[in-house]
C-alpha cells in the first residue's frame, strides 16, 4: 500500500479535501461578515515552486536515511500557523532546510548531531509538522552554514505495555491516531487529542506541551508522562520510572517542554487510561457570558472532573454552527469506564441551573447529548477546523487563534480587554471591523484557559504583515493584563517577544545553562526558547 503523503499546502494529507458543501458554507459565512468583493487566490501547485538549492551535500553517513528532493524539503519547510500558510501562497519558501534526514533510530539522530555539530549546521526536530508558533521553521538566522529537518516520524512504535501498571512504553515519533489504534487492541487509551491529533506525534506533543481535548483532570500531556528518554548532542537522558518523586527538581520537567531546543524524546512511559464505557453529556445555554463562566468556575472548584467543560461565548457558538449569535453554550461531557456518570453530571447541570443555564433535559438523559445539538456541532466543528484555512486564506481572509490562562478574579476584566484590544487591532489594519470570539478550552479550580479567535478581511501580498500587526497588539494586551502568552500552543519562534517578558530574566539564564551544557554548539533548533546566536 502506498504511504500517505503530507500536504504542501493545508492540513492533512493529499486527497484529503473539504466537500463543496463545505465551501460553499465558508464562503458564505464570510462573504456575509465582511464588505466589499474578495480576491480570491488559489493555493500554488507543488510545480509552481522555486526553491532554492541546497547549500549542503548529503554526507556519506546521513546518505542512506536523508534526502535533498523538493517535495520534502517543502513540507518539512513551516508548520501549519497563519503567516505559515500565508507565505506558502506567495510561494516564499526561502526557509527551505538544505536536506531532510529520516530518522529511523537513535543511531540516525546521532549521527546527524555529530555531522551538525562539526559542519556547524542547525537542526530542526519535525514530527506532526503541526506547530502553530513558528516551532518547525528552518529560520534559524546567519550564523549556520545551513539546516537539517529531522523527520522523527520512522520512531512510531510502541515498545512494551504494563497492563498491570496502566501505562505503555512508546517512541517519539508515533502519531496519535496509530498509537491509539494499538493500544484499543488491549482496552486501553491516553484519551489526550490536541485538535492536531491527527498528525501530531507523541514526542512532539511532550515537547510542546500540548493539552488534549478531555482534559479537565488530565489537562496537559504532562499528566501523563511517567518517564521519558531524550537524546541530547552531550549524550542520552533517561528518567527514572516512577508513578512520582519527591527527588529534587524533576529531569521530567526540564525535558518536558523543551521544544526541540535541548534534545529529541525518543520514548516515553506514558499514563494511560482504560477505554470509556459510560459517557453522557450536554450543551446548555446561557444569555450572559459572565454568568456562564461561573457556573464552570463552580463545576471546577466543586471536584466534578468532567471530561470536558467547555465555555463558548455567543460569537464562538455561532461561528461553530450553533445558535443565533445571542446565547453562550457551555458543553459538558463526563465519561468513566468503572461506573455510571449520572450523578456526577446531575449536579453540573444543576449548578448550571443555578446561573441561569438552559437546556434540553430528554437529551442530557439520553446518553447521547455529548454528540447531538451544539455539542455535536462544535464536536465537528473541532475537527474540520483544521480543513478549512486554506479556504479561508484563499479569500484573503486573516485567521487566527491564540489561547492563554488566567484566573477566576481577573477574567471578566481580562476577556472584556483582550477583546478590545483585538477588534481595534483588526479595524485598524484592515480599516473595517473585523469579528472576535472565545471559548475556553481547558478549566481550572482557580482560573480558564481563554482561547481567543479572530478573523479579518486582509489583503493578499500583506497578510503575513497584516498577522502580525494584529497579534502582536493581541498579545500585548494579553501580557498587560496578567495572562500567558501560551497555554498549549508552545512558544516557538512567533511567542519568543512575548514569553521573555513573562519569565523570570534569571530562569531564562538558568535555562541557557542548560542548554549549553546539554547543546554544547547550540545546533538545535536556534531561535526556540532562547535566542539564534547573532
Amino acid at each position: 500500500m502506498t504511504e500517505k503523503q503530507l500536504k504542501i499546502v493545508g492540513w492533512g494529507y493529499e486527497g484529503d479535501e473539504i466537500s463543496a458543501e463545505e465551501h460553499e458554507m465558508i464562503t458564505t459565512r464570510f462573504t456575509e461578515r465582511f464588505d466589499g468583493d474578495f480576491e480570491i487566490r488559489k493555493a500554488p501547485s507543488e510545480e509552481s515552486i522555486e526553491l532554492h538549492a541546497p547549500r549542503l551535500e548529503i554526507p556519506t553517513a546521513l546518505a542512506p536515511f536523508a534526502s535533498t528532493g523538493k517535495r520534502d524539503r517543502l513540507v518539512h519547510t513551516y508548520g501549519k500557523s497563519f503567516p505559515d500558510y500565508a507565505r506558502v501562497f506567495e510561494r516564499d519558501f526561502s526557509p527551505a532546510p538544505d536536506f531532510v534526514a529520516f530518522a529511523r533510530s537513535e543511531l540516525d539522530i546521532e549521527a546527524v548531531y555529530d555531522y551538525a555539530a562539526g559542519a556547524n549546521v542547525a537542526v530542526i526536530p519535525f514530527g506532526g509538522g503541526t506547530s502553530v508558533c513558528g516551532g518547525v521553521e528552518p529560520a534559524v538566522g546567519g550564523s549556520y552554514n545551513g539546516t537539517i529537518s529531522l523527520d522523527l516520524t520512522g520512531l512510531d512504535r510502541i515498545l512494551e505495555i504494563d497492563k498491570t501498571s496502566r501505562a505503555a512504553r512508546i517512541q517519539g515519533g508515533i502519531r496519535v491516531p496509530a498509537m491509539e489504534a494499538q493500544l484499543k487492541s488491549h482496552g486501553l487509551t491516553m484519551r489526550h487529542f490536541p485538535q492536531s491529533m491527527e498528525l501530531a506525534t507523541l514526542g512532539g506533543m511532550i515537547a510542546t506541551r500540548s493539552g488534549g481535548h478531555f482534559a479537565t483532570l488530565y489537562t496537559h500531556i504532562d499528566d501523563f508522562v511517567e518517564s521519558l528518554r531524550m537524546v541530547t548532542p552531550a549524550g542520552t537522558m533517561e528518567s527514572r520510572r516512577l508513578p512520582g518523586s519527591g527527588a529534587g527538581p524533576s529531569p521530567d520537567r526540564l525535558m518536558i517542554g523543551s521544544e526541540g531546543a535541548l534534545g529529541i524524546i525518543t520514548e516515553a512511559w506514558m499514563r494511560l487510561q482504560d477505554r470509556p464505557t459510560y459517557r453522557g453529556g450536554t450543551a446548555v445555554l446561557f444569555d450572559d457570558v459572565m454568568k456562564a463562566a461561573e457556573a464552570v468556575r463552580t463545576i471546577c472548584q466543586a471536584a466534578l472532573y468532567p471530561a470536558n467543560v467547555r465555555l463558548l461565548d455567543a460569537r464562538e457558538a455561532y461561528y461553530n454552527g450553533f445558535g443565533d449569535g445571542k446565547q453562550s453554550v457551555v458543553i459538558l461531557a463526563f465519561e468513566n469506564n468503572d461506573h455510571p456518570i449520572d450523578p456526577w453530571l446531575d449536579r453540573a447541570l444543576e449548578i448550571c441551573r443555578d446561573f441561569g443555564g438552559g437546556y434540553d433535559d430528554g437529551v442530557a438523559k439520553s446518553g447521547e447529548g455529548h454528540l447531538a445539538g451544539a455539542a455535536g456541532a462544535w464536536r465537528h466543528a473541532f475537527i474540520r477546523m483544521p480543513y478549512y484555512k486554506k479556504t479561508i486564506v484563499e479569500m484573503g481572509i486573516i485567521t487566527d487563534t491564540f489561547e492563554t490562562a488566567i484566573t477566576w478574579e481577573r477574567f471578566p476584566a481580562f476577556y472584556e480587554a483582550v477583546m478590545a484590544a483585538t477588534e481595534a487591532a483588526a479595524r485598524e489594519v484592515t480599516g473595517q471591523p473585523g469579528s472576535v470570539s472565545c471559548r475556553f478550552t481547558h478549566c481550572y479550580p482557580d482560573g480558564p484557559a481563554p482561547y481567543f479567535s479572530f478573523q479579518a478581511k486582509g489583503r493578499h501580498g500583506a497578510l503575513a504583515e497584516q498577522w502580525r500587526a494584529i497579534k502582536s497588539k493581541a498579545f500585548d494586551a494579553v501580557i498587560a493584563h496578567g495572562g500567558t502568552i501560551t497555554h498549549h500552543h508552545a512558544v516557538g519562534r512567533d511567542h519568543m517577544p512575548w514569553y521573555n517578558r513573562q519569565r523570570p530574566s534569571l530562569f531564562a539564564d538558568a535555562l541557557a545553562g542548560a542548554k549549553a551544557r546539554l547543546d554544547p554548539k547550540g545546533i538545535l533548533n536556534p531561535g526556540v526558547l532562547l535566542p539564534a546566536p547573532a
